[in-house]
């Protein structure tokens, strides 16, 4: 079926494009200081898709905000979840939420388990 010009006029670009099939289900505002190196922006939890050659998601990413918009690339919070090869998963980050103490959580609902992500 061919685009419906007007449709597409009208439609609203996304603020920031975090990629097809990674479905980002879980996020979380972290305040500056709440990781060292990083500002204050948004942390996302990258389920990830399992049914892609080249799997994507599967990690837990940050995007900075600056004037309450999002700016640069996803950078890397919590990895690991996928095999060196990447044809095995480990688990699979969903839920993202900010501990009372400045710890992030992230919750894995593959490995059953909560990481606890601090300062080194």
């Amino acid at each position: 079926m061919p685009q419906d010009a007007a449709k597409v006029a009208s439609s609203t670009q996304p603020d920031f494009a975090l990629g097809g099939h990674t479905a980002s289900l879980g996020l979380c505002w972290l305040p500056e200081g709440t990781l060292p190196g990083f500002s204050a922006g948004m942390a996302i939890g990258q389920h990830g898709s399992w049914n892609r050659s080249k799997l994507s998601g599967y990690r837990v990413a940050f995007v900075e905000f600056q004037n309450g918009k999002p700016v640069g690339t996803p950078r890397e919070i919590l990895t690991g979840f996928l095999s060196s090869d990447e044809k095995f998963s480990f688990g699979r980050p969903v839920g993202v939420a900010l501990a009372s103490d400045g710890a992030v959580l992230v919750a894995d609902d593959v490995g059953d388990v909560i990481w606890r992500v601090t300062a080194a």
